[in-house]
């Protein structure tokens, strides 16, 4: 019974499920300050603004304070140094983007990429909310995109949660001849919820990524910090022939046999070109992009991307 249990969870995931990612997510960050060994060290950290800084009190100025602290003009007319201080900014608000659509539904290994992206985006949305920031998102699902706005309260959490466990659930092989929201459309969107100082993250496979969305992409990095988690498949990199793929525009859907070595190599083409185009934007615009498969549980793979254990283990 609990071996059929975990095999459910890897196939659909659940609010419960979701929700015990919580406590054990603690240590994950999105915040500049990274471990040694996290995937944002170094030139991505540097990327992510992070919280700004409010100006707190001016006082006497104490030994041991940072000197670059000093305000000359206050010390000069008072004739005794004086300090600034600064209070990290709290509050921050966040919009996790989580695609639920039916690209997503597949997976070769152990999980579906539908779940790993729920589960990472849960662990993300746990880590905002602790951290004091307000939580939105935005969940693409197959007819319709879940749109929350960011607040700091659980409730905030709990809605979030409830979305992606909806979407996710919703996902079928029967499913089909169902109108789904584009990536593009879901990118516009979030263009217009988040205007500046935001942190955005995606969890997608990023399936109909085309030339409109670089803009979009560029659009949300310039005023945000934007965070990529691209979901793949090892078939991304080498599809095995003579699968049945369901592939969809957002409006229709056609059936692809890759027994054709003709359909295989196109197909096996355009899932290499949309990963390439990533990683190009990717390094174009700064912006940080993290690698998750469907080989391992997300909490797993978030803990070794993030620095908290080590590959090897």
């Amino acid at each position: 019974m609990e071996a059929q249990e975990t095999q459910n969870l890897r196939v659909h995931t659940t609010t419960d499920q979701l929700r015990r990612l919580g406590p054990l997510s603690r240590g994950i960050s999105l915040l500049p300050r990274q471990p040694a060994r996290s995937i944002l060290n170094g030139r991505h950290a540097s990327r992510l603004r992070g919280r700004g800084l409010n100006f707190e009190e001016l006082r006497d100025y104490l030994p041991g304070d940072d000197i670059r602290t000093i305000d000359w003009k206050v010390t000069a007319r008072t004739g005794s140094p004086h300090v600034r201080v600064y209070t990290e900014e709290r509050d921050r608000p966040a919009l996790v983007i989580v695609d639920q659509r039916m690209t997503m539904f597949f997976g070769s290994v152990e999980y579906m990429k539908s779940v790993v992206a729920a589960e990472a985006a849960a662990i993300v949305a746990h880590r905002i909310l602790a951290q004091g920031d307000r939580l939105g998102g935005l969940v693409l699902a197959p007819g319709r995109i879940a749109e929350h706005r960011p607040e700091r309260r659980p409730r905030a959490l709990d809605r979030l949660l409830n979305s992606i466990t909806s979407a996710n659930q919703m996902l079928s092989a029967d499913l089909h001849n169902t109108a789904e929201p584009s990536l593009n459309t879901v990118l516009k969107q979030a263009t217009h919820v988040a205007k500046t100082n935001f942190v955005v993250t995606v969890f997608s496979d990023f399936a109909g990524l085309d030339d409109t969305s670089e803009p979009l992409l560029r659009r949300l990095a310039q005023s945000n910090d934007l965070i990529l988690f691209n979901v793949s498949d090892r078939s991304a990199q080498a599809l095995p022939p003579g699968l049945r793929l369901s592939i969809s525009d957002g409006t229709s859907q056609a059936e692809l046999d890759t027994s054709d070595p003709q359909v295989h190599a196109r197909v096996q083409t355009a899932l290499r070109d949309r990963l390439e185009t990533l990683r190009h934007w990717s390094r174009r615009y700064g912006i940080p992009m993290v690698e998750l498969g469907t080989d391992r549980a997300a909490l797993a793979q978030m803990q070794v991307l993030f620095g908290l254990r080590g590959a090897g283990r």
